[in-house]
Parts: C-alpha cells; sequence; structure tokens
C-alpha cells in the first residue's frame, strides 16, 4: 500500500463507498434468495402433487425493482442510494410511512467495515479483493441464517470453490492445505452431526453447516479449522445463553450455527496468522 497518507486516506474513502454499494446489494440477496428458494421449492411440489399453472410473479435477485417490502411500492432512485436513503426516510417508506428495519443500514455498513478493514490490512491487492468478496459473502450467509435458519448452496459452494481459486491464484503453496482443509471441515461437523443424531435421536445440524466450514477450510487452510471451530462454538454458546437468559421468548429456540462460523471466518480472513499464533501459544 502506497506511503503516502492522502492516497491512503482516498483510498479507504473510495473502498467505503464500495462496500456500502456492496452491502446494499447484500440486503436484496439476504432478502430474496430466501423467498427464491421457498418458491423453487413450491414449484417443485406443485409439479409433483398438483400440476396446475403457477401464477406467483417472478422474483430474482434483478427484478423487480427495489420496493417497501410492506405496501411494495417502488422505491425512487435517490431514496435507494446506500445508508443515506435509508438515514433520508428516517427508516420509513415514503409511500406508506411503514418503518424499514435497521437490517438495511447495519448490513451496508457492516460490508464498509470488512471491505475498508481488509484492504487496510492486506493493501489494495488480488488477494485482498478475494478476500473481501469471501468476507461479504459470509455476511450474507450469517444474516440469511439468523432469519430463515438456512445456507443456501448458491453461496456456500460458490464460496468454497472460489476458496480454493484463491489459493490456486494468490498462494499456489497454500493449495493442498486449502484442499485439505475443505474435505476436513466438512467432515468434521458431518461427523459431530451423525454422532449427535445417533445419541439423541434428533437432528442437531443441517447439511448448509458442514458446507460452509468446508469453504472456511478452503479459505483458511486445514491448521486454522481447530481455532476457527474453537472461536465459533465459544461465540455461539456465550451468546447463546445470554440471549436465552435475557430474552423470554428465545428460550427452547434453536440457535443457528452459521452467523458464528462467519464471525470465526472473518475473524481468520483478517488477522489469521495473528490469531493462529495466539491459539498455539495456549498449548505451547
Amino acid at each position: 500500500m502506497s506511503s503516502d497518507p492522502h492516497a491512503v486516506t482516498v483510498l479507504m474513502f473510495v473502498t467505503a463507498l464500495a462496500g456500502l454499494c456492496l452491502g446494499s446489494f447484500l440486503t436484496v440477496v439476504i432478502e430474496r434468495l430466501p423467498k427464491m428458494m421457498a418458491r423453487q421449492w413450491r414449484s417443485e411440489a406443485r409439479a409433483i402433487l398438483e400440476p396446475e399453472p403457477n401464477h406467483e410473479p417472478s422474483l430474482s435477485l434483478a427484478l423487480p425493482g427495489s420496493h417497501c417490502p410492506q405496501c411494495h411500492h417502488a422505491i425512487a432512485w435517490h431514496d435507494n442510494i446506500p445508508l443515506i436513503g435509508w438515514l433520508k426516510r428516517r427508516g420509513r417508506c415514503a409511500h406508506c410511512h411503514a418503518s424499514i428495519g435497521l437490517l438495511y443500514p447495519a448490513i451496508e455498513l457492516t460490508a464498509a467495515a470488512l471491505a475498508v478493514t481488509l484492504i487496510h490490512v492486506h493493501g489494495m491487492t488480488l488477494s485482498s479483493l478475494m478476500l473481501t468478496g469471501a468476507a461479504l459473502t459470509l455476511l450474507a450467509l450469517a444474516a440469511i441464517d439468523l432469519r430463515t435458519q438456512l445456507l443456501p448452496d448458491a453461496l456456500t459452494l460458490p464460496l468454497l470453490w472460489a476458496g480454493l481459486a484463491h489459493k490456486l491464484l494468490c498462494a499456489p503453496e497454500m493449495l493442498d492445505s486449502a484442499v485439505i482443509g475443505a474435505m476436513v471441515g466438512y467432515g468434521v461437523l458431518w461427523t459431530f452431526a451423525g454422532l449427535f443424531r445417533l445419541i439423541t435421536g434428533r437432528e442437531g445440524m443441517g447439511h448448509g453447516d458442514f458446507k460452509l466450514l468446508a469453504a472456511l477450510g478452503a479459505w483458511l487452510g486445514w491448521e486454522m479449522l481447530p481455532m476457527t471451530l474453537v472461536l465459533a462454538a465459544g461465540s455461539g454458546a456465550l451468546v447463546g445463553i445470554l440471549s436465552q437468559a435475557l430474552i423470554p421468548r428465545l428460550r427452547g429456540q434453536p440457535l443457528p450455527f452459521g452467523p458464528w462460523l462467519a464471525v470465526a471466518g472473518w475473524c481468520g480472513l483478517v488477522a489469521g496468522d495473528t490469531l493462529m499464533a495466539s491459539y498455539l501459544s495456549l498449548f505451547y
């Protein structure tokens, strides 16, 4: 990265703007992808059980355009500017005045923060751009899992292959570690879930979690998988205990594991070497 402080400031500003824009797109992914999946499942079920015409309007990430989730009125372009549009409308629809939740600015700001952090730490390189893409994909997966307890293959599988591509292009000497990491990541959670089902007779984890840890293994390498699991399990357990103790309506509700895998993945992408050294120091 340039040593010129003005150049660094401009780069960080542009990165933040790009992060806000990408975060705005992520809100569309988070909102629509689960609905698209549900429509696909309904369509497949109808084809088997009730072969009747499908009258549901089409839905994709591109169409229809951005609209209020309550009244479905189209959002004007100037109200759709990341963060600024939400602040301008004071978090409400300009047409029906229904509240538009904090999800949208929260995702946009988090995306900007992740992008700025990764570019600041790793510099403006192909590797850092790919790492930023991975971090933003993890953000979308975490939000979708929190809302729907789904981890779509449409995001987890490309994330896995992108991790292998990252090692092939940017660190070919670590490609073996990435391949092993993907296999071990999937296998560890698959084995754990199988043992849990055998002992309790209940499902304890979805297959999306297997694929997400496999993807993290591809990005971080097999060496970082133990630390990743410790971080994810520890943070998930802590938040789960506190939330169920403090929020009565959450008691007895299942806690998705995907968001905590995402948090551990972000830590690994940003400061993997430092965290790995600290983790190993606990044992040596």
